[in-house]
Formats: C-alpha cells, structure tokens, sequence
C-alpha cells in the first residue's frame, strides 16, 4: 500500500523531494541540512552550506531568534538571507517542525517573497 511506502521513506529523502526550500540548524545555529530548494534560493551548494552557522547566511533574523530559538511560535516570520553573491533574499520563515523542548534540531521552510516585496516597493 503507498502508506507503507511512505513509512518506510528515511525523513532526510522527503525532505530533499519537497519542493519548498527547507533547512535544518542544530543548537549552536550549524546547519545540519539544506535542500536543492533552499540552495537554489541562497545561490550555495548542499556541500558549502553544511556546517556553516546560520549566522552567515542570514542577514537579519526576527528579534527573538538565536541559534535554536529559530524554535519560534510565530507562524511566518520575515527574514533576510544572503545569497552567495550577496544581494539580500528575503523569504518568510516558518517556525520549527520540531517543537518538542528537547529537540535539538531546528527545521524550518521558506517561502521566498524577494521578488513580492521588489515589486510592492516599485508600486
């Protein structure tokens, strides 16, 4: 049955398939996983951004976030990232798949709203 299947699915392949850009921190802010999405959104390779603290791909963060805090309950908080060749990507965040106080991983996804907010200001 396809249940089964998707059962039997390890989590970091679901994660790679989804079509969202996604992005997984431990504690200290080291990025642990990055999808195909998430790099294509930042302009880096899986390779180059794993082991990276976040700190250095994000420009700005909401007020209340620090390393795990990216645990956060606001549903869709505005961040800035910085793309490889270092224009500014801002995208909406969402807050942690792990909500748990003992986990020790932070997975969030991103919607990418660059070109939303380019356009709104030309307005």
């Amino acid at each position: 049955m396809p249940i089964d299947e998707l059962q039997q699915m390890p989590a970091l392949v679901v994660l790679e398939r989804l079509p969202v850009p996604a992005l997984a921190v431990d504690r200290l802010g080291t990025i642990l996983f990055a999808n195909d999405s998430f790099c294509d959104m930042v302009g880096y390779p899986a390779d180059q951004l794993l082991s990276t603290n976040f700190e250095e791909i994000f420009q700005t963060v909401p007020a209340d976030d620090r390393g795990v805090t990216l645990v956060g309950t606001d549903a869709a908080r505005l961040v800035q990232l910085r793309h490889k060749y270092g224009y500014p990507v801002w995208a909406s965040m969402s807050k942690s798949a792990m909500r748990r106080h003992d986990d020790t991983v932070a997975l969030v996804t991103f919607h990418d709203r660059t070109e939303d907010l380019w356009l709104n200001k030309a307005e």
